[in-house]
């Protein structure tokens, strides 16, 4: 794991590939930076007005805008000019990575000024929605998994809740910390797919169990939990010990291509963005296999907001592809709904719960800033800055609808009518 962990946070990694950002710097630099720095500082001031003071490594201070700086920018040296003067999401996180700025302010500030430069690459065409498209062999999805997942299981404790459920939360009344909405979370998928006691349940993508542990415990199921995270497993195995469950709860360190056997109930949860676009159909295919006949599935996932399939716009989806989740692809909800009846699987309830994805993602960021200096401890300057300004980034690219969270709930396709529940109300009492 540590050799593809190293790669990806260097240009020349196995995840990375030589695209439209690198060709475009390499333009930028055999040019006059910082004869392209007056323009640049220029026309931000007349079009954005921002509230960012800009130091230069020599130490000249710049405003771009009249209003009150919130916004420190610091460039180290002259190696961060390209990457400033066209800055996309990319750009802009890269720099600050790699050490060539600093930022002071508050993340929100940080991350909307962001979005606001990076929005003037946009204007020029530049840095859209793109659609990326991976090969994805099990060897590869272990090696992008264990890179996001295997940072340390002491790293994701200092601002997960404490169950370390590390997906979208639900905020049924918008008051919840975090920990109650993560456990509404995971009642409401467990209510949605009708969990009865003795029933069989696969917990794909398993997390630190916690999914898979609350079913055995509050709903008397019989669970499989698998994942590619050597630390997840590690954990998740202890955690179910520890609970006395061993009976009812199985963690295997398993590929889901790999699954043999029948299951009453199927869980996806924050998984299926790592099997990408060419494999959607055959994925759910192998959850209508793993299905029995009268079985229900929920596929639990971020999904892109653009009805071709492009990432996360601005330079934001190349920036999670390099730096955060290797190999990550996001379907349109549209895609999921058409993959999954091409793999034999008839959607009945469909939810989007982006709002609460933006809430939980704010709450790990101040999470993760009240305990910056023991994250910085854990994983390092890189990582840590990798993971700061990704969880800030992804709360407002969720509030923003760059990209969204849908629970998809499905069964077996040509089914009696009868089979499908009248209402919603099993889902919400009354």
């Amino acid at each position: 794991m540590e050799n593809f962990a190293t790669g990806a946070l260097n240009r020349s990694g196995p995840f990375h590939r030589k695209g439209e950002n690198d060709m475009l710097l390499q333009g930028l630099l055999g040019r006059s930076m910082e004869g392209r720095l007056d323009g640049w500082i220029d026309t931000i001031r007349q079009r954005l007005d921002l509230p960012v003071k800009l130091v230069l490594w020599d130490g000249r201070e710049l405003r771009l805008g009249l209003q009150q700086p919130r916004v420190t920018i610091k460039l180290r040296d002259k190696s961060a000019l390209p990457l400033l003067l066209f800055p996309s999401l990319i750009n802009l996180g890269e720099a600050y990575i790699q050490q060539k700025i600093d930022i002071e302010g508050s993340l929100t500030d940080i991350i909307q000024i962001a979005y606001s430069l990076a929005s003037q690459v946009s204007a020029t065409g530049k840095m859209g929605r793109v659609v990326r498209s991976f090969r994805h062999s099990k060897t590869s999805d272990k090696a992008a998994i264990q890179y996001h997942y295997d940072v340390s299981n002491e790293f994701y404790k200092r601002w997960l809740d404490d169950k370390m459920v590390y997906s979208c939360a639900y905020y049924e009344t918008g008051d919840e910390d975090l920990s109650t909405a993560q456990t509404k979370k995971i009642d409401h998928i467990l209510t949605k797919i009708q969990l009865r006691r003795s029933e069989t349940l696969l917990d794909i993508g398993c997390g630190w169990g916690a999914l898979a542990i609350r079913a055995a415990q509050q709903f008397g199921a019989k669970c499989v939990g698998i994942t590619l995270s050597q630390n997840q497993y590690d954990l998740t195995r202890e955690r179910v010990a520890q609970a006395g469950l061993q009976d009812q709860v199985e963690i295997r360190m398993q590929d889901y291509r790999d699954v043999t056997g029948q299951f009453d109930r199927i869980t996806s949860v924050g998984m299926f963005e790592h099997v990408g676009h060419d494999n959607l159909t055959p994925y759910f295919a192998i959850i209508a296999k793993l299905l029995k006949p009268d079985g229900l599935a929920m596929n639990h996932g971020i999904t892109s907001t653009d009805p071709d399939d492009g990432d996360s716009p601005l330079g934001g989806g190349a920036f999670i592809d390099k730096y955060v989740f290797p190999q990550g692809e996001l379907p349109h909800i549209s895609t999921v709904l058409s993959t999954m009846q091409e793999g034999g699987l008839e959607a009945f309830d469909v939810e989007n719960l982006r709002r609460h994805y933006a809430r939980t993602c704010g709450v790990w960021a101040q999470n993760f800033e009240a305990n910056a200096a023991k994250a910085l401890e854990l994983a390092g300057e890189q990582r840590f800055r990798i993971w700061r300004i990704y969880l800030a980034a992804c709360s407002h690219a969720f509030d923003i609808d760059h990209v969204a969270l849908y629970q998809v709930v499905c069964g077996h396709a040509g089914r009696s009518a009868s089979k499908l529940p009248w209402s919603r109300r099993y889902i919400y009492g009354g």
